[in-house]
């Protein structure tokens, strides 16, 4: 009986010939990363086929890294796309194609891009109004501006680290509770009889550890400083999208955040899926944002009569330890990606091939959409243990019913390295 070909993958398959999303991999036999295409449960070695076929794209194929294919633009992304699904699907080249197939589990993966700049939003509603409720109680839930541009910070592009990468829990300040039982932190020396220590704030591991479900839109085409990318040329400069753990110490988060907003809470680590689903492979998951309710300036208006659908129907889940604790719907998201863009350089800052940024927590209506610990308990806890998994997977709708897999992202929280001594 014939050994099963990789090449035979099950009709309907989430990573079949309508998804081929790229990653960097690596194999026992040849240690140099290099570009593969995700089908089935097989890496295709795009350079190795490239050369044996004599593709025209094969110096971009061949790159240790995806930069020199994201960077060439959506006529040649088509083309690349066209020329990958040829060689998995024609049986002509099946002999070819076959010896190039890796099987998923005898790879590793590595960061499929170096991360230029990286910004994070604040686009969902039902996120922005719970977390208000929760930090800003009393007060109204969203900010007089969230309805009027989409809230964004500069991250840190440094410790954005691949799936699988573990993840030290952080230390840092945080407001001091009653029961807190870290020491008190005492008052600066002065001249003048001994002062007893008065109370500030605590400092040491966080204790309330939380994850952030989130879409990452990663940047190919770059532009030009002091000319802004229009709403409409969204698809012209982002290559693809990935899935985003934006981990988060919640302790930390609240002292720190006022005036300038987050900053240590968030910058230890950004787990992000290694592979990157090619936006043209998102087409039939394409939808209409929720409906706007207040007027939107023109640069971000997407009501009009022409206006494309920009929002994308992709469906998360949330597991924890092996246990689904979340399933939330990216289409409620208020402030798409391409809105997003456009603010981003509508002052005429510039993006670059590697910029990531990433959506905001993504959470839906229903309390078992939400994307993140603090509403999942309503900032009450538990939080994250050390030794918890954290798995963010996801899909989208495909044409003709099948579903297009999302690379997963997932990590492990370790324990601090931080000692007493460091305070």
């Amino acid at each position: 009986m014939p050994e099963h070909s990789p090449l035979d993958v099950p009709e309907g398959d989430p990573f079949g010939p309508h998804n081929l999303p790229y990653g960097l991999f690596s194999t026992h036999a040849d240690t140099n990363p290099r570009v593969g295409v995700r089908y089935g449960e097989a890496v295709l070695d795009t350079a190795a086929v490239a050369a044996a076929l004599g593709s025209p794209h094969a110096a971009l194929l061949a790159a240790p890294t995806l930069a020199p294919l994201m960077a060439a633009g959506r006529p040649v992304w088509q083309s690349v796309r066209a020329e990958v699904t040829a060689w998995l699907t024609d049986p002509a080249h099946r002999a070819a194609v076959e010896p190039h197939l890796h099987a998923l589990d005898r790879v590793a993966m590595h960061m499929p891009f170096e991360v230029g700049d990286y910004v994070d939003f604040y686009s969902s509603e039902h996120h922005a109004a719970n977390v208000g409720r929760i930090f800003r109680p009393g007060e109204e839930p969203l900010t007089p501006n969230w309805k009027h541009l989409p809230i964004g910070y500069h991250g840190r592009s440094g410790t954005v680290v691949p799936a699988g990468t573990p993840v030290v829990r952080p230390a840092g300040q945080r407001k001091r509770a009653a029961d807190d039982p870290a020491a008190e932190v005492p008052s600066p020396a002065r001249p003048g009889p001994a002062s007893p220590a008065l109370p500030g704030p605590a400092f040491g591991p966080s204790i309330r550890l939380d994850i952030e479900a989130e879409v990452g839109f990663v940047v190919g085409v770059p532009s030009r400083m002091g000319t802004p990318v229009p709403r409409t040329a969204f698809r012209d400069h982002v290559f693809g999208v990935c899935l985003v753990n934006d981990w988060s110490a919640r302790d930390v988060q609240p002292w720190e955040q006022r005036p300038l907003g987050p900053h240590q809470a968030k910058s230890f680590a950004t787990s992000i899926g290694t592979w990157i689903t090619p936006l043209d492979a998102l087409e039939a998951a394409r939808t209409a944002p929720p409906e706007r309710t207040h007027p939107l300036l023109p640069y971000l208006d997407d009501t009009g009569a022409d206006a494309q659908p920009d929002g994308y129907d992709l469906r998360l889940e949330v597991r924890i330890n092996g246990e689904t604790v979340s399933r939330p719907p990216f289409a409620a998201m208020y402030w798409t990606a391409a809105q997003q863009l456009a603010h981003m350089t509508v002052n005429g800052a510039s993006v670059r091939t590697g910029d990531l940024y990433a959506s905001g927590t993504v959470s839906g209506p229903e309390q078992d959409q939400v994307g993140s610990l603090l509403e999942l308990t309503k900032g009450k806890g538990p939080w994250l243990a050390d030794g918890d998994v954290v798995e963010i997977d996801g899909w989208a709708p495909g044409p003709d019913g099948v579903r297009i897999g999302l690379g997963g992202v997932h990590g492990q929280v370790q324990p601090t390295g931080w000692t007493p001594q460091q305070a």
